[in-house]
């Protein structure tokens, strides 16, 4: 059923879809970045479109993709129309290093936390999102954990303890697991 959403986008934007598919059902198309916004916006407003239910909106890190096929970081959206009943995946490559892509907090008023999100964990820049900041992670924390080049046992700074809390780490040592990225006192490190 999707595939009308497919044509469509290709009536409309020819050389603007990149590259295009269907995966086990669910299509999905490739945009370039500078047209991120403007395709997202058809999809919500033409009438043969109609996606008006935002489902989500993620990045993925793929450090080890070639340059030339578009960059390390790829931002897509899932949107659906609850009359029409069909949904879609739109897919945008970002270059840099610093990720920036059009907000589409104006078309979905769910996008505004999605995005808050992906900027926390993916270091994904929406430019206009009306208050990008961290959602997920405290304001001290320094990178974005999703990233793949994050190092997984990165000591951060850390806030004191509001008094009346617990003054405990978390429960694995280094040799035990994750560390939750606390170093364990001296007095509590395996002998």
């Amino acid at each position: 059923m999707a595939k009308i959403l497919l044509q469509r986008l290709q009536e409309t934007f020819g050389d603007a879809i990149v590259e295009c598919g269907s995966c086990q059902g669910d299509e999905w198309a490739r945009v370039p970045r500078d047209r991120w916004h403007e395709i997202a916006k058809f999809l919500h407003d033409d009438a043969r479109c109609q996606c008006d239910y935002f489902v989500d909106l993620s990045a993925v890190d793929d450090p080890e993709r070639p340059s030339a096929d578009g960059g390390r970081f790829e931002v897509y959206l899932i949107v659906y129309s609850i009359t029409k009943k069909h949904r879609i995946r739109l897919k945008t490559r970002l270059t840099d290093e610093s990720p920036k892509v059009a907000t589409l907090s104006d078309v979905w008023k769910g996008a505004n936390w999605a995005e808050r999100e992906c900027w926390d964990m993916f270091g994904v820049e929406f430019q206009g999102h009306p208050d990008l900041r961290r959602i997920l992670m405290y304001e001290e924390f320094e990178g974005h954990p999703l990233r793949k080049d994050y190092p997984a046992n990165r000591t951060q700074p850390l806030m004191p303890y509001r008094e009346g809390t617990h003054d405990k780490l978390g429960p694995f040592f280094q040799d035990e697991g994750m560390p939750l990225n606390r170093s364990p006192r001296e007095d509590e490190r395996p002998s």
